[in-house]
Formats: C-alpha cells, sequence, structure tokens
C-alpha cells in the first residue's frame, strides 16, 4: 500500500483544523477587543479635550463678558485671553493642543504654543467658524494634514462661548490637536496581537502535531494490522490507549480480527473438505462464473476431457466441452439438465455424460454454473449390447417360430394327410424346436453366470484320459469326412475342474470347428504345459477370421460370417458360454487367425500345485 504524505495525513488535517479554529478565535477576540479599545482611547482622547475645553470655556467666557474701560486701563480682552491660554495651554502645561479664541469679528484674539504671529488676524468661514457663529452649537470634524511626516489624522473642535442676549455666541475656541496618538497606540496593540497569533499558532502547530499523533497512533496501528490481516495473519493485535471513540474503534477492530480469524479458520477447514471431495470423486467437477468462463476444475475432469486446469482456465466451458453446436446462451444449461457429449476419434470410443446445474445468487440471479462429468463409455456400451443383444434373440427366436409357424399353417392347411410331405414338415418343425430349446438354455446359462448362480462342482481331473474320451465321442459322432489330430502329453496332468463345464467349452469350439472346416480338412487338437498351466488350442482349417473381428468373437450373438453360420444353425453363444466357463477357472480363452488360413481356439487352465512324493 502507497505511504501516506503528511500533507496528505489526518495529522495535517487536525492541524489545520485547529490552526484554523485558533486564527477564527485570535481574530474575533482581537477584532472585538480592537474595536472597544478604539472606542475606549477615542473616548478618553475625547474626554480629556472635553475637560479641557470647559476649563477655557468658563474662564474665557468671564473674560469676555467682564466690563472694561474705554480709556484703556487695565489688561486688555487679548491679554486676558493670552494668559489664560499661557496659564491653562502653554508649553509648560504638557498640553500639546492648538487653540485659537475668535471673536465675532472673525479675528484671532489669542493662541497657544507660540503661534503669536497669527493673533489679530481674521479667519475665513471654510473651518466651519461661521456656522458656529451662526447656529451657536459646537462643531467637529477630522481631517489629514498633509504638511506632517505621515498625514496626522488631525481632530477639530469648534466650541462657541456664552452665548449673548441675541443668541449668538461672544467668541468661538477652536480646538486642533492630532489624533494620531491613538492610531498608534492601537497600531501597537495589533502587532501585539499579530506576534501573539504567529506565536500562538506554531504553539497551536506544535501542539496539534501532538494531539493528532495520539489520535491517528491507534489508526496507524489498525492500518498496519489491516495490511497484515490482508495476508491472512491474524495473530496479532491492536493496542488499546483508552476508552474514548477510538479506544472502542481498537476494541471493536480486535473483536473483528478474532471473529475474521475464526471465519477464515472455518472457511480454510471448508476449502480443505471441498478439496478433498473434488479430488477424491471419481466424477469431474468443472465451475464456471456468471459469464461461463472457467474458474475451477478437479484433478478427474482434467483426465476426462484431457487437459490441465492451467490450459483451460479462463476459456468458456462452451469451447471446453465442445457444445458450440448444442448451446447458445448460458441460461440454456438451466433447462438442459443432463447432455452426452462425444469425445471420440480415430482411435476409441468415448462419451462423456455433462450435468449441469445453475448458481444463482441471493436475488435469484444467473451466479456460476457447476459442471459434473463422469464417463459413460462403457454404461453406453452395455446399453448397445443390450440393445443388440435384444435384437439378436428377438431375431433368433423369430427366425424358427416363422418357420414353424409356416410348416404348422402348411400342416393345418390338409399337408399332414400327404405322407411324404407331412412328416418332412414336421421333422423341420422339431429341428426349430430344438433349435429354440439349445437357443433358451444358452441363454439361462449365461444369465446364471452373469448373476454368479451358476454352481461349479469342480474334482481333481487327470486331464489327458479326459481329453481323450470328449476327442472319441466327437470321431464316433461325426459325419463330416474330417479328420481330428490328437496331440495330448503322455504324463498325467490334474486340473482342478468342472468336467461338465469344461466338456460344454470343449464341444462349443469342437462344433464350431467341425462346423466351419472344410470338406477332408483336418482339426488340430493340441495340449501343453506351460509352467503352471495348461494351455489348449483346437484348429481347424477353415475361411479364418478377419484381425479386426477377432477381439469380438467372444461376443453374445456375434458372428464372423452371419449368412453361414445361421445356416448352420448356431445360436452365436457358443463362444460366449465358453468364456465364461474358463474365466470362472481362473483361465483365459482367445482366438489366433489368418483369413484363408483357418482359425484357432486357445484357453488356458491352472494346473494343480504337486504335493510332495508325487509322481
Amino acid at each position: 500500500m502507497k505511504k501516506v504524505s503528511f500533507f496528505q495525513s489526518i495529522q495535517f488535517k487536525i492541524v489545520i483544523v485547529l490552526v484554523l479554529l485558533l486564527l477564527l478565535a485570535i481574530q474575533v477576540v482581537s477584532a472585538y477587543f480592537a474595536q472597544k479599545l478604539k472606542e475606549n482611547l477615542e473616548s478618553s482622547f475625547e474626554q480629556n479635550i472635553e475637560q479641557r475645553i470647559d476649563v477655557l470655556s468658563n474662564n474665557l467666557e468671564r473674560e469676555f463678558l467682564k466690563e472694561r474701560s474705554e480709556d484703556g486701563e487695565g489688561p486688555s480682552l487679548q491679554d486676558a485671553v493670552e494668559d489664560i491660554l499661557d496659564l491653562y495651554a502653554g508649553p509648560n502645561t504638557g498640553f500639546y493642543t492648538d487653540l485659537q479664541v475668535i471673536d465675532r469679528q472673525n479675528r484671532i484674539i489669542g493662541t497657544n504654543n507660540n503661534q503669536t504671529d497669527r493673533v489679530g488676524k481674521r479667519v475665513t468661514g471654510e473651518n466651519g467658524v461661521n456656522l458656529v457663529f451662526l447656529y451657536g452649537e459646537p462643531r467637529e470634524y477630522m481631517y489629514r494634514d498633509n504638511y506632517t511626516r505621515d498625514r496626522d489624522r488631525m481632530y477639530v473642535r469648534i466650541e462657541p462661548l456664552e452665548v449673548s442676549e441675541e443668541d449668538k455666541p461672544i467668541g468661538v475656541l477652536v480646538i486642533e490637536t492630532s489624533k494620531e496618538e491613538v492610531y498608534t497606540q492601537l497600531e501597537e496593540i495589533n502587532k501585539i496581537f499579530l506576534n501573539g497569533t504567529i506565536i500562538a499558532i506554531i504553539v497551536s502547530v506544535l501542539v496539534g502535531i501532538l494531539v493528532a499523533r495520539s489520535i491517528t497512533k491507534p489508526i496507524s496501528e489498525m492500518r498496519k494490522q489491516a495490511m497484515i490481516m490482508s495476508t491472512g495473519d491474524f495473530s496479532k493485535r491492536v493496542n488499546v490507549y483508552g476508552g474514548d471513540e477510538i479506544g472502542q474503534l481498537a476494541t471493536t477492530f480486535n473483536d473483528m480480527n478474532d471473529k475474521l480469524r475464526h471465519a477464515n479458520h472455518t472457511t480454510e477447514e471448508e476449502r480443505r473438505k471441498l478439496s478433498s471431495v473434488l479430488s477424491n470423486m471419481s466424477d469431474g467437477v468443472i465451475a464456471a462464473d456468471e459469464t461461463g468462463v472457467v474458474t475451477l476444475m478437479n484433478v478427474p475432469a482434467s483426465e476426462l476431457i484431457g487437459k490441465t486446469f492451467e490450459e483451460i482456465k479462463g476459456k468458456a466451458l462452451i469451447d471446453v466441452l465442445q457444445l458450440e453446436d448444442q448451446i447458445v446462451d448460458l441460461m440454456d444449461f438451466q433447462e438442459t439438465g443432463s447432455i452426452t457429449i462425444d469425445f471420440s476419434d480415430d482411435e476409441q470410443f468415448f462419451l462423456i455424460k455433462a450435468n449441469f446445474s445453475v448458481v444463482l445468487d441471493e436475488y435469484d440471479q444467473f451466479n456460476g454454473l457447476i459442471t459434473v462429468i463422469s464417463d459413460v463409455t462403457e454404461q453406453e456400451k452395455v446399453e448397445r449390447e443390450r440393445r443388440e443383444f435384444v435384437s439378436n434373440v428377438s431375431h433368433e427366436l423369430r427366425t424358427p417360430l416363422t418357420t414353424m409357424r409356416s410348416y404348422l399353417e402348411a400342416l393345418t392347411d390338409g399337408a399332414w394327410e400327404d405322407k411324404e410331405i407331412a412328416p418332412r414338415f414336421l421333422e423341420v418343425t422339431q429341428n426349430e424346436t430344438e433349435r429354440m430349446i439349445r437357443l433358451v438354455n444358452d441363454l439361462l446359462q449365461l444369465s446364471k453366470m452373469d448373476h454368479k448362480e451358476q454352481t461349479m462342482y469342480k474334482e481333481r481331473v487327470n486331464i489327458t484320459p479326459f481329453f481323450h474320451h470328449i476327442i472319441d465321442r466327437f470321431e464316433v459322432n461325426k459325419t463330416e469326412n474330417i479328420i481330428i489330430e490328437r496331440q495330448l502329453p503322455k504324463d498325467s496332468l490334474f486340473l482342478w475342474i468342472d468336467k461338465d463345464k469344461i466338456t460344454q467349452v470343449i464341444d462349443n469350439v469342437m462344433s464350431n470347428a467341425f462346423k466351419y472346416s472344410p470338406e477332408g480338412g483336418k482339426i488340430k487338437f493340441k495340449v501343453v504345459k506351460v509352467r503352471q498351466k495348461v494351455k489348449i488350442s483346437i484348429s481347424d482349417q477353415g475361411l479364418g477370421i478377419a484381425p479386426e473381428k477377432l477381439d469380438k468373437i467372444f461376443d453374445r450373438f456375434y458372428r464372423a460370417d452371419k449368412a453361414r453360420s445361421r445356416e448352420l444353425g448356431g445360436t452365436g453363444l457358443g463362444l460366449a458360454i465358453a468364456k465364461e466357463i474358463i474365466e470362472a477357472h481362473h483361465g483365459q480363452i482367445w482366438a489366433e487367425s489368418q483369413e484363408g488360413k483357418g482359425t484357432t481356439i486357445l484357453f488356458t487352465l491352472p494346473l494343480i500345485n504337486r504335493k510332495r512324493g508325487e509322481k
């Protein structure tokens, strides 16, 4: 995970919030304080001026109202005014305000601060003196003095002196003073506030970092723990530093860690169980997501389709199972249920049955697909053999029954009265009946063998005289001009066999050899000892069997030459019965043949282990 920079972190945001809150508080306080201070300073300034004005006004009014002799004796008004101004606003009084006393004729009759050069001069009415004389009301205003270095803000107050009987002032007192000292004090105080603000910001930044770290430290620990948890490690816990909201969050985080560990353990157990089930299933399982892409496959499925999971991962299930011609849309799987897929090639017949199960989410929407595949090749072969078996049995029974019905209908229609034809018809009917009886007996025997109901009565038999006896019986009953050549050992060979069953095997094989041997042909019956087995071979000089048909001649109702076999009256079950009997004796049976050179049927039977002293 990318490391968060300080300017993107919560610490920076907390510090910024603290600084902004502090600035807001300082600005509100400083604005309020500055306003109130300005008002107080101005009020004090004006009160000071007001007090001086009151004193001066009272004294000046007395002098204006004092009667003076016309001969000039005593101090003049101008001298009295100058004396008052020197007394109350002179250089030695610390009062640096410029004062002017003006009479009704707009003449300056007194000033302070060594401005005697202006005494006796008349003033214009631009400064508001005329208005004060006119209305008898004091007047004040502010202006900037362009002649001072800093363009001081000047305060001017025009105060009327004692009003005469005509409601007109007898004089005015003009006060002009700099108010810059008030604003200078305000600026100094604002500088103090500014410096205090800077110091407060620095302190708040440091405090904010400490506070932010105390807040973000548990969060950082939880972030690191979350990263560790994402790797599957739930062993560590975060520290709880208090009982506040962050402490409760840390406690909740630890609880969540415990629950996730338990859930992960449970999920891992279920995953192992599922993996074990999938691995040990004989059927293959393929899982696909909502888009039909393969996401999971077990080993049996890989063996069945002949591809590894890495080869098909991310591919469409329809392409993997070669269903392009059968499935168009994924939702078709829900309706299809199961499909038999032909994976056969030129070398082998191979069928797979696929059962589809649709996975729905909590809103019943299509969320995936589970496909279970299994090898049904053998089942299909068995089903085909069953159908072929039923077809063959039906055919084998229908042929003699049709023949019997035809002859019986002929006899019923009157042929029984013909002494020459009737016996032949009855003989054919009897032969067909016997043929059906043999067929039914063979089917019953095979059925019993299939269901393990056939009882074997084994006994210890010396096979040399036993085989001679069977061959003698064939030589006595043979009608064809066929030679039987015997190659039997002179020594005694003992087998543990059911004599009737082995006799039936040899009868079936020898009967086939007689049927397919040409006139004047030879049948070779050979017995040899091979280790702990006896190998018996019966060879004829018939037409032979094609190599691709050799493995099939032991199948039920199979005939290499169907036309000739039906002509000779075979049931097609003789070699199938022989195979069942030989395998029941723990032996093997097979065929060797070349077309045009005859066929050899071979089978083996296990010898009985000799005891000591036995010859």
